[in-house]
């Protein structure tokens, strides 16, 4: 289904963006009014991260007049894998600071509007306002679904895309394009509970992936401002880039969605934390009163190596990331493993178990399965073994 022109053509291009343009100026679809178009675009990119690297270097070669950057996070160098927008004279740069520096040597003819701050429910209509399109590459889903929703009631199409270890999705959603176009939430009605759904950082994403799925998304954002060909609202593109598999599968209105649907729900904003959670109640629950520091952890490893005191620590991670560091004397057993009930055999019934994860969110869900065992003394390490390497052991790399 093709969609008239998001913009409308600029007055005219310089003789230098003749030449700049001119690949695209010999494309029949694309043309003189095409490029008109994309000088006339504001287009605005949350996240200047996996997806956002890409993408905005593409929409800034490409002539997109204003690229807005919604990013208030700073470079780290384990970001520099995947995150092409930035080097390694940016380290500690904010993000969106380094990538307007590396879009002004790209195209300077694009103007970029930077946005510090962290979106939220005050601030996210004050910064999509006057954009004709948003690229969205964050990488939760609290902000996911607070992206769809403020993009719904300003009636903005956006370009979704996501990432994970070697799979990666794309779509558009632009119900306000056509009455039988979903929204996010037609596909994915509710969250996953909490933990479920490992995050880059825990889980990993092939580098190159970032490029593949921020390709599309920019394919797409220039399908739409033009006016031209096909784009996939409506549609869910699957990338499998082990076995090298596109896939499109359709994705209809849901007459039931709570924010397009027939009886809507969601009416404004709603707390989307809230929503999505960081962990599910019962973990929260299991974490109350039963979640130590790795000041304390440090107290006890020592106590045990003395025979003052017994216990397990589990490290619930996956053996990869184990690889990277590590809490010495910890027992490696993975999440999966506690829920599919693998785990409780390995565990003694006499010693005190206590849990540790990355940051402490894998080992508060898995608190929670050991306690409803029969654990009651169980603990975890709030923090993990992040807060280990910052605290207790620098030595160690982070990742």
């Amino acid at each position: 289904m093709s969609f008239p022109a998001l913009v409308e053509p600029a007055a005219e291009l310089t003789t230098d963006e003749v030449r700049r343009y001119s690949r695209h100026l010999i494309i029949p679809d694309v043309g003189m009014t095409g490029q008109k178009r994309l000088k006339n675009a504001k287009v605005l990119v949350i996240g200047a991260g996996g997806l956002g690297s890409p993408a905005l270097l593409y929409l800034a070669a490409a002539g997109v007049g204003t690229l807005g950057i919604a990013e208030f996070d700073t470079v780290d160098e384990s970001n520099l894998q995947r995150q092409v927008i930035h080097g390694v004279s940016d380290i500690d740069k904010p993000k969106g600071q380094s990538a307007k520096e590396s879009i002004a040597e790209i195209n300077p003819y694009v103007e970029v509007v930077l946005h510090p701050e962290r979106l939220d429910n005050d601030n996210v209509f004050s910064v999509f306002e006057g954009y004709d399109l948003i690229v969205d590459g964050t990488d939760n889903f609290a902000t996911r679904y607070m992206v769809n929703d403020a993009a719904y009631f300003l009636k903005i199409p956006y370009v979704w895309g996501s990432i994970y270890r070697f799979d990666g999705q794309a779509s558009v959603f632009a119900p306000m394009l056509g009455e039988d176009l979903p929204c996010y939430r037609c596909l994915y009605p509710e969250p996953p509970p909490p933990g479920m759904v490992p995050s880059c950082a825990e889980g990993g994403v092939l580098g190159v992936l970032c490029a593949s799925i921020g390709a599309i998304q920019v394919n797409e954002a220039i399908k739409l401002l033009t006016g031209i060909g096909d784009p996939i609202a409506g549609k869910l593109m699957i990338y499998d880039a082990l076995e090298m598999e596109y896939r499109k599968l359709k994705v209809r209105k849901d007459p039931s969605c709570a924010l397009c649907g027939e009886n809507a729900t969601v009416t404004g904003l709603i707390d989307y934390d809230a929503f999505c959670g960081a962990v599910s109640d019962e973990a929260a629950e299991a974490a109350v009163g039963s979640t130590i520091s790795v000041v304390q952890l440090e107290h006890m490893l020592k106590e045990r190596d003395n025979g003052e005191r017994d216990f397990v620590l589990v490290d619930v991670r996956e053996p990869n990331e184990a690889e990277i560091n590590h809490i010495p004397g910890a027992v490696l057993i993975p999440k999966g493993e506690f829920l599919n009930g693998n785990a409780l055999s390995q565990l003694p019934s006499d010693k005190q178990i206590v849990m540790h994860c990355k940051s402490g969110v894998r080992s508060a869900e898995t608190l929670a399965i050991v306690k409803g065992a029969g654990y009651a003394d169980a603990v975890h390490v709030g923090g993990g073994v992040v807060a280990w390497v910052s605290q207790i052991d620098p030595s160690q790399p982070t990742y």
